[in-house]
C-alpha cells in the first residue's frame, strides 16, 4: 500500500523557486497562509517568533544588499522575514514583576520556534501553487536588517522567504537529496564510515548540474561543503546577536 495525502505530495514535489511571473499573491490568500503557520508546534507556547511581511519594494532592494545581491528578493510578490522573537517574553514577564532571564536555551528556543513556523509558511504557500526560496544570507548583517524592519532589541531575522507565482519555464528539475540510509537512524544514530553513500551522492548531484549546464566540482555536494566550511561562517555573528540581546552562554 501506498500512503500518501496532498500535504505529503506537496513536501515530495517542493522545489527551489527564485523566478516568478510578477502576479500578485492575493492579500486573503497570504493572511490564510500565515493563519494556517501559525498552528505550527512552538516550545511551552512561548511563541517566540514574529513574522515581518514586507512589499515595499525599497526595503526589500536594501534587504538583497546583506544578501549580495540575490535579486529574487526584488523580484518576488513577497518577502517574510521569520523573527526569533523574545520582546514579547520580556514584556509579559515585565507585567509580573520578573526581570527576564536571557540564556543559550531561550535564544535556541526562539531561532527554533521562528524556523518551525518558516517552513509551515513554505508549506502551506506550496499547496497553493506558490513557490518560494528561503533566505539565510539576511545573517550576513543581522543588525541591518534589524534597523531596516525596526525590529526592537531582543528580536533577529533568522532567516528570510521569497515568495510568489512560480514562472514554471525557469522552475529547475528537483535536486536530489543526501541518501536516507546516512539521514535516517533507527532507535540509535548509525555510526558507519557514511563515505561509500557520500560519494554516490557527489555523482548524483554532479549528473544533476551537469544536465543544467551548471559548472560545478566533480565531488558537487561534498567539494563545495568542503571548501565553505574550511573557516567560520559569519563569525561576526556571535557578537551582533549578544548586542541584539541574545544569549549565548
Amino acid at each position: 500500500m501506498t500512503y500518501s495525502t496532498p500535504v505529503t505530495e506537496t513536501m515530495n514535489n517542493h522545489v527551489t523557486a527564485r523566478f516568478y511571473t510578477g502576479e500578485p499573491i492575493a492579500e486573503e490568500m497570504l493572511e490564510a497562509i500565515l493563519s494556517a503557520a501559525r498552528r505550527a508546534p512552538t516550545s511551552s507556547n512561548m511563541q517566540t517568533y514574529s513574522i515581518v511581511v514586507v512589499r515595499d519594494l525599497e526595503t526589500r532592494k536594501e534587504l538583497a544588499k546583506i544578501t549580495h545581491g540575490q535579486k529574487h528578493i526584488e523580484t518576488c510578490e513577497v518577502f517574510l522575514a521569520f523573527c526569533a522573537d523574545t520582546k514579547r517574553l520580556e514584556t509579559a514577564v515585565a507585567n509580573h514583576g520578573v526581570i527576564m532571564a536571557r540564556s543559550l536555551e531561550l535564544t535556541l528556543v526562539s531561532t527554533i520556534d521562528a524556523a518551525l513556523v518558516g517552513m509551515s509558511v513554505q508549506t502551506a504557500a506550496e499547496s497553493f501553487g506558490l513557490g518560494g526560496v528561503m533566505i539565510g544570507a539576511i545573517r550576513n548583517d543581522p543588525k541591518r536588517a534589524a534597523e531596516l524592519l525596526d525590529l526592537p532589541q531582543g528580536v533577529y531575522v533568522v532567516f528570510g522567504m521569497c515568495l510568489g507565482w512560480p514562472d514554471d519555464e525557469r522552475v529547475p528539475p528537483q535536486k536530489p537529496r543526501l541518501p536516507r540510509e546516512i539521514v535516517i537512524h533507527y532507535e540509535q544514530y548509525d555510526h558507519v564510515d557514511p563515505t561509500p553513500e557520500i560519494e554516490v551522492y557527489d555523482d548524483e548531484l554532479a549528473a544533476y548540474y551537469g544536465n543544467l549546464n551548471r559548472n560545478q566540482h566533480i565531488a558537487a555536494w561534498s567539494g563545495p561543503i568542503a571548501t565553505r566550511l574550511d573557516k567560520p561562517l559569519r563569525p561576526h555573528l556571535r557578537g551582533d546577536l549578544e548586542e541584539m540581546g541574545f544569549s549565548l552562554e
